[in-house]
């Protein structure tokens, strides 16, 4: 079976820097437990990375959420180092949800692709969405312990949503 994990922007900016918080922070162990446990079984990885310019405050995106973050170039936009990305392809991406990366991830044929990450609400989701779409008879999922949103609540509804759209979503512990 070809399996995929997508680690979604786990940034330092969305950890420790100027969108951090505490649910990012206790993710990590669970995130970093769960890629070990896929480079041990041989499977893939691909972390993405939310990705902006200098002029980000100037975005539409920028215009509702002013908070800089995850400039390319800045210490906010690297995974965060408790990670290891080593024989993993990092890909960026300047929106929540990426249409480049669900035909990337079609083109590679793979039986299924789980995701993980930040934020459950916004980029996970978006993403979920996307690749279910793009990829109708693929086994899409999202371990919750290793996502976390903006609130509790905001998580809790983005897992329903994916729940809803046929993403399985599982409580795992670490396993591949």
């Amino acid at each position: 079976m070809k399996k995929l994990l997508i680690v979604v922007d786990m940034q330092n900016d969305f950890i420790t820097g100027s969108l951090g918080s505490a649910q990012a922070q206790r993710i990590l162990p669970h995130v970093q437990a769960k890629i070990a446990a896929y480079k041990q079984n041989g499977h893939q990885i691909l972390f993405t990375r939310d990705t902006h310019d200098d002029n980000y405050l100037m975005t539409q995106e920028g215009k509702y959420l002013p908070v800089v973050h995850c400039v390319a170039g800045a210490e906010g936009h690297l995974i965060a180092a408790e990670l290891d990305t080593g024989d993993c392809e990092v890909f960026d991406k300047p929106t929540f949800g990426s249409l480049d990366l669900a035909r990337q991830v079609a083109a590679g044929g793979f039986d299924e692709v789980e995701l993980c990450g930040l934020c459950t609400d916004i980029c996970v989701v978006s993403n979920a969405l996307i690749l279910k779409a793009q990829l109708p008879e693929t086994k899409i999922s999202v371990d919750a312990r290793c996502c976390a949103g903006v609130t509790e609540e905001s998580h809790q509804a983005a897992l329903l949503t994916m729940k809803m759209c046929q993403v399985n979503v599982t409580y795992n512990k670490e396993g591949a």
